[in-house]
């Protein structure tokens, strides 16, 4: 009996080559029926999904973009049944700066494209050193210079002036840089032996969340100016920086608190068998794990504090929510609310994604699970 002395000339083997996956099983048509068709309520759903998009999403489109006027004057818009973007062109000098003198504007686009270039250069982990630290200290003295004026034959603006896109960009990275290290504080205050300490801290970080935000931003503008001395008064911008700063830095210190808790004993114990005493424990041992533990919930209180600043609208600082109503109150340009409110949403939305996506970012470099 003769048996196929190759296994390529088996028959088994030929027909197991010329035998292949089902179309229905593999490629496009297999992914949409094990993910939108595998049953029949999912089947239903996902018809009922693609009506709602073809009887939405193209209007949207023709509304946003055909028949959308973009640097017409408003009475044309007026005349037509798309997007109005001409609100935002026509206005954008001052929603992105506010009332900053018109001839000056290049003072604030200058400070802004300086701390978005900081911000863009800081996010690799390899130039995290010293000379990153001292370039941030000179580009935020430059920054100052820019917007105030008044040395080197810059005319000097008052900071009631300042409004807009920097203001805005301004509240959030000072109040989030300088909210993140005071909230570490708290949180190891509340983790401290000493019984003063802790309840300093326990005190604070509980009075300071029981509030909202707009509160101690009324405070900071109304109420803190009455128990200063005659004569003497503090910036309004400054006062609420300094609301936002300890608003923040009261729920990151419990988010890293949490962190803390989450580090095993035997870590403590591992440092103390080596010598460490507690400064370097924590910051060799301990924190470098709890903060990297603690990124997800960290950045989102970061997302939330970044988009709580449009609140000092309610003190009447000119950010770039302020100078975009202001410009809706102009009889001009009532009635395209949705453009102006949509341009808005794309900046913040800018603003979150960026700080969310580099989280992960900085998850995946800081991983050692593999």
């Amino acid at each position: 009996m003769n048996r196929p002395t190759n296994i390529q000339d088996s028959p088994v083997s030929n027909s197991a080559e010329i035998l292949k996956p089902p179309v229905t099983a593999v490629g496009p048509i297999g992914w949409l029926r094990k993910n939108l068709f595998n049953n029949a309520l999912n089947s239903l759903l996902t018809l009922l999904t693609l009506a709602f998009l073809w009887k939405t999403v193209p209007p949207l489109l023709r509304w946003a973009f055909a028949d959308a006027l973009w640097t017409t004057p408003s009475a044309l818009c007026r005349q037509n049944d798309g997007a109005c973007w001409s609100v935002i062109s026509r206005n954008i000098r001052f929603i992105l700066f506010g009332f900053y003198p018109y001839d000056q504007q290049w003072r604030p686009t200058a400070a802004v494209i300086l701390l978005l270039g900081l911000i863009f250069f800081s996010r690799d982990r390899k130039y995290w050193t010293k000379g990153l630290a001292y370039a941030w200290i000179a580009g935020l003295t430059v920054m100052g210079t820019l917007m105030a004026g008044g040395v080197f034959g810059l005319t000097g603006v008052e900071s009631s002036l300042w409004g807009g896109l920097p203001l805005t960009l301004l509240l959030a990275v000072f109040g989030l840089t300088a909210a993140y290290p005071l909230g570490v504080l708290l949180a190891l205050g509340r983790q401290s032996r000493m019984p003063a300490v802790k309840v300093l801290c326990i005190v604070y970080i509980e009075l300071i969340r029981g509030v909202p935000l707009i509160s101690l931003l009324f405070m900071a503008s109304i109420i803190f100016p009455l128990f200063l001395p005659a004569g003497i008064t503090i910036n309004k911008i400054l006062r609420a920086q300094a609301a936002i700063i300890l608003f923040t830095a009261a729920y990151i210190a419990e988010v890293v608190r949490g962190g803390l808790q989450a580090i095993p004993r035997g870590q403590y114990e591992a440092a103390e068998s080596l010598g460490l005493n507690y400064y370097l424990t924590m910051r060799l041992v301990v924190l470098p794990q709890a903060l990297k533990i603690v990124i997800p919930p960290t950045v989102s209180i970061l997302i939330s504090a970044f988009k709580d600043t449009s609140l000092v609208v309610i003190i009447a600082l000119y950010d770039v929510l302020k100078t975009t109503q202001t410009v809706l109150s102009n009889p001009e340009w009532m009635g395209f609310s949705r453009e102006a409110y949509l341009f808005l949403a794309l900046l913040y939305f800018t603003g979150c994604f960026s700080m969310s996506h580099y989280s992960r970012r900085l998850e995946r470099q800081l991983s050692t699970e593999h």
